[in-house]
């Protein structure tokens, strides 16, 4: 199947899901079916969790959260345009975005950092004026930074774009305008968001906007409603006929400015016309004969690498899959290298991080040997370095051995909860991860990028590209990057059940916003996890909270001889494809 077989099957995809019936519990129903005591089918083959197999093709392959993007996905830009109006919980032109890109000619990997600035306007003073408890509101004008999505989609297409840029916004221009059904998650966080948008004393200065997009009859939209976005259509239109400039200047740019003056904000067109993404030198670590790669701060990235940089130092096979051992070991790597991140990332316009040493392996040998096997490390601190020294997730590949893996957000949620009027899309809330605290890398500036969760994978093998993959969501990112290598390196997992293995999630780590560390934290593991492991891990001194669907979201694609291969998330609506 080609590229245009693929978009030709657009209105068909779209006609097909708004005819599926609903189950017992109607649609979006529960029918008291929430019964973390059964699971899936059992599968003839493979892994017996496995959710599904992975897909496979010759010439290429994409994989995102939503069916109808990865229908368009073989060119990335498009795809990240559909889910924008597909995904508006998770991403949008409001946002940032980051990507790693392997360049078949240059034979090397390529990452761009197309993150924002806060407004030049926003003084620390008035943030602090403005700060609860200490912190950055979560939504609301402070929150809000210069979004850096479509910068970062022009930038990519002026050096790697082979199809016309307006036609990128061709699909989804068309799914904005006659609409299509809602998936069951995204439905969720939908009605999630508007409560918490609507709740009175917020913060919030203005969310009439929001309404009008996303909840027009006076709710959002149900699991297989159709929902249309034609403001957003318009965006899209104006973008591509403008390229870069139809969302920096011109009439996007004068409605945005226009905004925030009327609501009281700082985001301005003088703050829009001098955003410019930046490329940037992936950095890379070796694990057991694969390197892994990430994108160097303002992202976390790095703390991916510093995890597996102490995991090498075990024997996390010998200790077996799912097993107390291996999950402590897990758990122990991220909560040291979380702290690092905690002290050195932030803007490296403003503070630069002692990366070589950070990833060092030889600091990883000397924070492994801090991992006790039967006691829990607190509290926790960051290593004192030499005096010298929360998105959606995709990638695609093609038949010519590009591969791409990209990340996009609004950060928490939807985002700030901010819509500038008549454009369809929401800003981000990225802004809420300065720190206020005096002497703090990540201290607020205007001007300064903040702290960035969003992190592409990429890893490579021998020098060749060999896998393109994320896990989506906050501070899951690193440690699902992390176990996610650990399930395909160490234990074997296919490209399929390494995201379909029972995840753990780690909270209470200090944070790059100013929050210190939490004693342990809180242990949260999926219900897939032997409970013989979660009792050993209790004993230890663990303690767990609920699963409360904070695993993340995976995709992912996989380079072999001659052919791909394919994962998507079973947690969420997503759809791998390969062709």
């Amino acid at each position: 199947m080609r590229r245009r077989t693929f978009l030709a099957t657009l209105p068909l995809a779209a006609a097909a899901s708004a005819g599926v019936e609903a189950g017992p519990g109607g649609v979006g129903g529960d029918a008291g079916l929430g019964r973390p005591d059964i699971h899936g089918g059992d599968r003839i083959a493979g892994e017996s969790f496995a959710s599904r197999s992975t897909v496979w093709g010759l010439h290429g392959a994409a994989a995102t959260a939503h069916p109808l993007a990865t229908l368009t996905a073989i060119d990335a830009i498009a795809a990240n345009a559909c889910l924008g109006l597909l995904e508006p919980i998770s991403c949008g032109v409001g946002g940032d975005c980051f990507a790693m890109v392997w360049d078949p000619k240059a034979g090397k990997l390529a990452g761009l950092n197309g993150s924002g600035r806060s407004p030049r306007a926003l003084t620390l003073a008035t943030q602090r004026e403005r700060a609860r408890n200490g912190l950055i509101a979560s939504h609301g004008a402070a929150s809000v930074s210069t979004p850096g999505a479509v910068d970062a989609w022009w930038t990519l297409h002026q050096r790697y774009g082979r199809l016309k840029w307006a036609d990128l916004f061709a699909p989804a221009i068309e799914l904005a305008e006659a609409g299509t059904p809602v998936p069951q998650t995204i439905a969720y966080y939908l009605a999630l968001s508007h409560r918490f948008f609507t709740k009175p004393g917020n913060g919030i200065e203005e969310v009439e906007n929001f309404k009008k997009v996303w909840a027009p009859k006076g709710a959002t939209p149900v699991e297989g409603e159709v929902f249309a976005n034609p403001a957003l259509a318009h965006t899209y239109r104006l973008i591509a006929a403008g390229g870069r400039e139809g969302f920096y200047g011109g009439e996007v740019a004068d409605v945005i400015d226009a905004y925030f003056k009327r609501i009281g904000g700082w985001l301005s067109k003088a703050d829009l016309a001098a955003h410019h993404s930046e490329w940037v030198e992936p950095r890379s670590t070796n694990y057991r004969s694969v390197d892994v790669w990430a994108l160097p701060p303002n992202s976390q990235g790095l703390s991916t690498l510093q995890i597996l940089n102490i995991l090498e130092r075990f024997d996390l096979a010998g200790m077996g899959f799912q097993s107390p051992a291996s999950l402590h070991t897990q758990i122990e790597a991220k909560r040291l290298a979380f702290e690092d991140r905690a002290r050195y990332f932030a803007d490296p316009d403003f503070a630069k991080a002692p990366i070589d040493w950070l990833i060092s392996k030889d600091y990883a040998a000397e924070r492994a040997k801090l991992i006790r096997p039967d006691k829990i490390l607190t509290p926790v601190f960051p290593g004192q370095a030499p005096s010298h020294g929360d998105t959606t997730y995709f990638c695609v590949a093609d038949r010519d051995g590009m591969m791409v893996s990209i990340i996009q957000s609004n950060y928490r949620g939807m985002g700030s909860g901010l819509s500038p009027d008549g454009l369809g899309f929401m800003f981000q809330d990225r802004g809420e991860l300065f720190s206020l605290r005096d002497g703090d890398a990540n201290l607020y500036a205007p001007g300064k990028r903040p702290f960035q969760t969003i992190i592409p994978g990429f890893a490579t093998r021998g020098g060749q590209p060999w896998l393109a993959f994320g896990v989506m969501g906050g501070d899951m990112q690193p440690q699902g990057q992390a176990q996610m290598i650990v399930n395909m390196v160490d234990y074997g997992l296919g490209l399929q059940a390494s995201g379909d293995s029972p995840r753990w999630h780690h909270e209470g780590s200090s944070e790059p916003t100013g929050e210190p560390q939490h004693d342990v934290g809180t242990l949260r593991l999926e219900s897939g996890v032997p409970q013989a492991t979660r009792d050993a891990l209790v004993a230890l001194g663990w303690r767990l909270g609920p699963s409360d669907g904070g695993f993340g979201g995976y995709q992912a694609i996989a380079r072999a001889p001659g052919r791909y291969a394919a994962a998507s998330e079973m947690r969420k609506d997503g759809l791998a494809l390969a062709y």
